[in-house]
């Protein structure tokens, strides 16, 4: 059984150079910058400095793949890249920069590295259009964040993305960047620690409430870090469809539901990662390890192994779930 990191990340400087200067960037470089306070963007700029080489190079990438004993990995754009602040016809220029620079980054390493795309989440009715797009170049799918300025994942108008996502067999790896808590998690890095599970709780509970899984049984949806704060809480969720009739979006009981996404085993303790899988279902974990970022792991097999003995179930998670949601050939 082959060994599939589905969390990975690249960076792409000409997406940056697209955005730099035009009317909104100051501003979501402001809302940023409150956001993480001072210490933090410091921190994270002198840990991208370290890592560049790792976030763009495609021979360092793979030495590092090599020592995780990682054979391949899905590589998904940076989430700083969403800037989901951008009109229309900058958001255009975003995604299309961002998929074919992932998808010129992935053919350096053939069979070993494999790519998402982006889509422009403030522009609902150009997201099909982007979908294509990258799809267009041979990426697997596209990469989210949990929310777009006034808008949640549960709003009507996504609608039409969801069903091309599904009907195309396109992953869609939801993955947060920026948390609307704001300057309350401005220091000690909560903005990431804390900030990032409670988004991904959130926006997958937009997701099932509204019955967005129940449209769209066919969607392939892959939650970073585990799914955040959602795994773990299941039993409120279910109590509240229970006894609150305005909690019934959803067909079943929202702990249902966690059998029709994909997880991502970036929990980092063995405990985590079983309680994951039992809340979950074998079947719907995959290995993550966001490289080359800090709260990644450059162990993400090593801890497997550490939560599960060598078997049918270690093998599903180590690539097996992959190769099929990826529907990648063994």
């Amino acid at each position: 059984m082959i060994t599939i990191d589905a969390h990975a990340h690249v960076l792409l400087p000409e997406v940056e150079q697209a955005v730099a200067g035009r009317p909104g960037h100051a501003g979501h470089r402001e809302l940023d910058a409150r956001r993480n306070g001072p210490e933090s963007l410091e921190v994270s700029g002198r840990m991208i400095s370290e890592r560049l080489a790792r976030l763009t190079q495609v021979s360092v990438r793979l030495a590092d793949m090599d020592r995780a004993g990682v054979d391949v990995q899905i590589v998904s754009p940076s989430p700083s890249h969403y800037h989901y602040w951008a009109d229309p016809d900058l958001a255009r220029a975003v995604w299309r920069l961002a998929n074919e620079s992932t998808a010129a980054h992935c053919p350096q390493a053939p069979g070993r590295l494999h790519g998402l795309g982006l889509v422009p989440l403030q522009h609902p009715a150009l997201m099909v259009e982007a979908l294509d797009h990258a799809l267009g170049l041979g990426l697997k799918g596209v990469e989210i964040s949990s929310h777009a300025p006034g808008l949640e994942l549960s709003d009507p108008a996504y609608e039409p993305f969801w069903a091309h996502a599904a009907a195309t067999g396109a992953v869609v790896f939801l993955h947060p960047f920026g948390c609307t808590l704001d300057e309350r998690l401005d220091r000690w890095y909560l903005s990431n620690i804390v900030g990032q599970p409670a988004e991904n709780a959130v926006a997958l509970s937009h997701l099932i409430f509204s019955g967005v899984l129940d449209r769209h049984p066919d969607l392939r949806l892959l939650a970073a870090h585990g799914g955040g704060y959602l795994p773990t809480y299941t039993g409120r969720a279910d109590h509240g469809w229970r006894v609150r009739p305005e909690a019934r979006g959803c067909a079943e009981p929202p702990s249902a539901y966690l059998r029709r996404i994909w997880f991502d085993s970036l929990v980092y303790e063995p405990a985590a990662l079983r309680a994951l899988i039992e809340a979950a279902g074998i079947s719907q974990v995959v290995l993550g390890s966001d490289h080359p970022f800090d709260m990644g792991v450059e162990d993400p097999l090593d801890r497997l192994r550490a939560a599960l003995p060598a078997g049918d179930a270690f093998d599903a998670v180590r690539g097996g779930n992959a190769l099929q949601l990826f529907d990648l050939k063994d």
